[in-house]
């Protein structure tokens, strides 16, 4: 039968003293001398110790666990940076060419259902609107895939040529 050996305070606290120094000349050096992180490292290395009592520690234990957290730091600073990168805090886009898309596209809705007879604008809303394929509409309205797309092509002309003038 094995026996664990439990780390008493006493030990944790001599492996305090001997290694502190250079474990927290490593946090240090690996974070490039923040301080506060490299001590709160340091620091949970030796409450993980505390909770967790593992046996047989040594100084290369130790340095190489604040090794990894120093390495989890950098990691998590990484995607941070990265993420900032990607989104900017704040923004600073001019929304007028929305504004004007978003007219233009209600100008589209109220010419397809003014302008269009009944067979345009079904055709022209079931492909923009519900996103169907030619072959999709072809088989709900029961017209040919050529019909429909002869449509479709009358319909597009049709906003075109009212843009174009205006």
């Amino acid at each position: 039968m094995l026996y664990r050996c439990m780390i008493d305070k006493d030990t944790i606290e001599q492996l305090f003293r001997q290694n502190y120094g250079n474990m927290i000349r490593l946090a240090r050096t690996l974070l490039g001398n923040d301080g506060t992180v490299a001590d709160d490292i340091v620091q949970d290395v030796f409450t993980r110790l505390l909770q967790n009592n593992p046996d047989g520690i040594t100084s290369g234990y130790l340095m190489a666990a604040v090794h990894h957290g120093c390495m989890n730091v950098i990691r998590q600073k990484s995607l941070r940076e990265m993420f900032q990168n990607l989104y900017p805090t704040e923004i600073d886009i001019d929304i007028t060419p929305i504004a004007q898309k978003m007219e233009r596209l209600e100008e589209i809705q109220r010419l397809v259902a003014d302008k269009m007879d009944e067979t345009h604008r079904t055709i022209f809303r079931m492909r923009f609107d519900d996103d169907l394929t030619m072959k999709e509409i072809s088989e709900r309205t029961g017209l040919a895939i050529g019909t429909v797309h002869k449509y479709l092509n009358q319909s597009i002309l049709q906003l075109k040529l009212h843009f174009k003038h205006k």
